[in-house]
């Protein structure tokens, strides 16, 4: 049991999984057995106590995982109980042959009653598998909620049952896991939307099959490797100075506007930009300065021009605290005008961009949320929610710049057609959805890239270290952190 980085489609995994068949001639039931083999590995070691195990069996394959599953634990000493959600002479192929090992073992096929799971000690969730779409049928959706009503730890194989594996969509309920097994290889769903929320702890069992060098299995997606941040940030080098450690300049703060350009200006700093110029109405020069007197701050007037300023940066930051008015027009026109210099642009600018949809420079980064991502796009939120990972591609390709679409499962995306790669975040808690989070991020990500040429790279690190340094700031709790102390957090993740 691992965790890779590399992320599918329920589709590819099937067909993965024929491949070990058809290619490979690997038997469906040896792959069958190899994950209800992990599947009670993992209970045993999660649950060391247990002594009672309740197998929610469903039609398919995934209630074949939980036949052979039973009969595993039985002859391991434990007491199985297999709870039939689907009469078993409706089984077929591999599930049926489980099924009937099962009973040859001196096992019984209960049909489902809900007070059954009461007396377990664990709940293992075999009922409905990847294949689901839509919202699961009556009677699947009423033994889902039994078995989040008993109140038990449940591991669920492959995916929690409810949960639509390529969107990680809850139509109208799906079981809550605390420990998901997934085999052959992740499935996006446990990675995006409510899929994290109901997966638990992900964890996966490759059954020892290979994914083959072909275009057809290249992943869907990454998740974003913790490893990058020290191959992206090596140590520096002892003559380093602050112009060797990359100027940023931030353009934002309007009138009575100070506090996120502040936020995005400390942060910035704090990931290690040597030289931190924030540009904006004069009169919220004292109200940012005061606090973080190592801001540089050029007071922006009506007539002020920012070429100077841009010539001298090597990254430029625009959009917090900005505005809509004529004076934040103005700066985001120059801002368009610029050539040759990597753009982090966020907030108002983004809003100020689907109002006026331009193409973009590939080194540029937009980090919208979903309701400005739903502007930038011409959609609803619940649309660019219910397909994250299409809402990001689309970003990506209709722009041409490095996307990151934040929330819960922030997704980082660059390229289009089959040259697009998306990078998922899982790290970061819902203590950060308070004010000025998104403006930290503004200020992370402007910070790495003035000291990571590459803006792919700098995008990916920016949403690792910023959602791992509110991890940090949440170990007192989540409920009352503030953009201020996941600043705090940030110097201890860009010195790995």
């Amino acid at each position: 049991m691992n965790r890779p980085n590399a992320i599918y489609s329920a589709a590819q995994v099937r067909a993965l999984d024929a491949w070990e068949v058809e290619k490979r001639r690997v038997p469906g039931f040896t792959l069958m057995t190899r994950a209800a083999e992990g599947a009670l590995k993992l209970l045993r070691a999660r649950w060391p106590q247990a002594r009672r195990v309740a197998v929610v069996c469903g039609a398919g394959n995934n209630g074949g995982d939980g036949y052979v599953l039973a009969r595993l634990a039985q002859a391991a000493g434990l007491e199985a109980l297999v709870l039939a959600a689907t009469p078993p002479d409706q089984l077929s192929g591999d599930a049926r042959r489980a099924q009937e090992e099962w009973l040859a073992a001196g096992g019984h096929a209960h049909p489902f009653v809900a007070d059954a799971l009461s007396g377990s000690d664990v709940i293992v969730d075999g009922l409905l598998g990847i294949g689901l779409k839509g919202p699961p049928r009556p009677e699947a959706a009423a033994v889902i909620r039994a078995i989040n009503a008993a109140q038990r730890p449940v591991l669920a194989l492959d995916i929690p049952s409810g949960v639509d594996a390529d969107t990680g969509v809850v139509h109208e309920v799906a079981v809550r896991a605390d420990i998901t097994l997934s085999f052959v290889g992740f499935k996006a769903g446990l990675f995006l939307g409510a899929g994290p929320e109901y997966a638990g702890v992900v964890l996966l069992d490759d059954l020892g099959v290979v994914a083959p060098a072909q275009p057809q299995f290249a992943p869907l997606l990454r998740r974003i490797d913790e490893a990058e941040i020290g191959a992206g940030l090596p140590r520096r080098h002892r003559e380093a100075h602050k112009g060797t450690n990359g100027r940023v300049l931030i353009v934002g703060g309007g009138g009575s506007m100070p506090g996120a350009l502040r936020l995005a200006g400390a942060a910035a700093l704090r990931v290690g930009a040597g030289l931190v110029t924030v540009a904006g109405a004069k009169e919220n020069l004292l109200a940012v300065t005061a606090h973080d007197p190592e801001l540089i701050y050029l007071p922006i007037s009506a007539m002020t021009s920012l070429d100077e300023a841009m010539r001298a940066a090597g990254v430029l930051a625009i959009g917090p605290g900005l505005g809509l008015g004529d004076w934040a027009q103005r700066l985001w026109a120059q801002a368009l005008r610029v050539e040759g210099l990597p753009m982090v642009v966020d907030a108002d600018a983004l809003n100020l961009l689907a109002l006026s949809p331009v193409k973009l420079p590939a080194d540029w980064i937009i980090t919208p949320h979903p309701g400005e991502a739903a502007r930038l796009l011409g959609v609803p939120v619940p649309e660019v929610q219910s397909d994250r990972l299409g809402a990001v591609r689309e970003l990506a390709a209709r722009y041409g710049a490095v996307a990151v679409l934040k929330g819960a499962g922030t997704l980082v995306a660059s390229g289009a057609g089959d040259e697009a790669e998306v990078f998922v975040c899982e790290r970061g808690n819902p203590g950060m959805a308070t004010a000025g989070m998104g403006d930290v991020l503004t200020g992370v990500i402007a910070g790495l890239r003035a000291q990571i040429p590459d803006s792919k790279r700098a995008a990916r690190l920016g949403v690792l270290v910023h959602a791992l340094a509110g991890d940090s700031a949440a170990q007192g709790g989540q409920r009352g952190l503030i953009a201020s102390d996941v600043i705090a957090e940030l110097r201890g993740w860009v010195n790995p």
